[in-house]
């Protein structure tokens, strides 16, 4: 990671990254109280889910037989936020446009920085596990975050567990036994931004009405279910062909790690209908603000992802089979289009023979 190390410091990128880490750790709330023998036991726990819920994972989905099994890693809120920010810092080189010279530019990139860091102090006491392909394939699983969750929904520590995990290595999965994969996506992401400066200054002028079309969709239970209203305001039209390929990727790939999350069954997660609910029901909850920030970064989008996903998974799985469903992992072409994840028949038809 040297040369991400040099970037965030400076050396032409438009968000100064290491600014973005030490925001972040400084505002990001501090984790639940946890004697040191519980999250001693949690720890290790995680490390050793990881392996047995690839081999879950492996086994119902038919992929990554053969394939090396790397470690997980367990991290605390603040190694969270620095792996985030590294991996942004890996994805978006080279997409963002470069920074200005001088003292301005390194005003704008620390502005930049700390509003970064926001988000991730925000995420950060959030986000329970993520597997990130653009930093050295780092498996990561947040320990306070679960260990807070789990007492919230009040399930059993070990089976929720093993739930996140069956979820986070389905990630993994997908993109080491689909090498191309992570080429495809990097380089939709570095298309999609480098698009944004051209709209910047139309999309400035079209933010206020974001802000009070997110404060009236937290408030409306009646709002339109598409996860990227909001975001697609702030789009060019180029920006949007771009975008519509990106929503239909992550959707799949959320859907699919939730399906096999739950697929797996009650002889490795006893209690895994009881986690749904109850996780389900608690994804839907926050206050008016938490609601408003979650809707204007994207995470009640990303929630709406889950469910469109793995409806198209389980129909897909139940029509084709999982060798039928694995067709969406052959090439670019059998990616499921943004249109056919509401209406998995069309994709059927169009990638079986």
């Amino acid at each position: 990671m040297e040369a991400a190390t040099e970037l965030r410091r400076g050396t032409g990128s438009p968000v100064d990254w290491s600014l973005a880490i030490s925001t972040g750790q400084r505002l990001v709330r501090r984790g639940p109280d946890v004697p040191m023998a519980e999250a001693e036991a949690t720890v290790r726990d995680l490390r050793d889910a990881t392996d047995v819920a690839e081999g879950h994972v492996r086994d119902l989905t038919g992929l990554g037989h053969g394939l090396p099994l790397p470690p997980g890693e367990v991290v605390d809120r603040p190694g969270w936020i620095r792996a985030a920010a590294e991996g942004l810092d890996v994805l978006t080189d080279g997409a963002l446009p470069r920074a200005y010279a001088g003292p301005v530019g390194a005003v704008m990139a620390g502005s930049a920085g700390v509003q970064a860091g926001m988000v991730l102090a925000f995420l950060g006491a959030r986000v329970l596990g993520q597997y990130d392909p653009f930093n050295d394939g780092r498996l990561l699983l947040v320990a306070p975050n679960i260990i807070g969750a789990h007492r919230a929904l009040d399930v059993p520590s070990r089976d929720f567990q093993m739930w996140v995990c069956l979820h986070e290595c389905t990630h993994r999965l997908q993109f080491t036994a689909v090498p191309w994969l992570k080429d495809y996506f990097s380089g939709q992401v570095k298309k999609f931004l480098s698009g944004m400066d051209d709209s910047a200054a139309s999309a400035l002028n079209r933010f206020p009405d974001v802000i009070k079309e997110a404060r009236r969709r937290s408030l409306d239970p009646n709002a339109s279910s598409d996860p990227v209203t909001l975001m697609e305001l702030l789009q060019s039209a180029e920006q949007r062909e771009v975008f519509d390929r990106l929503i239909a990727l992550s959707t799949l790939l959320e859907g699919h790690a939730d399906y096999v999350m739950d697929a797996v069954g009650p002889t490795v997660v006893p209690t895994v209908d009881v986690i749904r609910n109850r996780f389900t029901e608690r994804r839907r909850g926050g206050g008016l603000l938490d609601r408003v920030l979650r809707t204007l970064l994207g995470v009640d989008a990303k929630v709406k992802q889950y469910a469109a996903g793995a409806a198209f998974t389980r129909h897909v799985v139940g029509e084709a089979g999982m060798d039928g469903f694995n067709a969406v992992w052959t090439s670019a072409d059998t990616l499921p289009r943004r249109s056919e994840i509401s209406d998995p028949d069309a994709w059927l038809r169009r990638v079986r023979p």
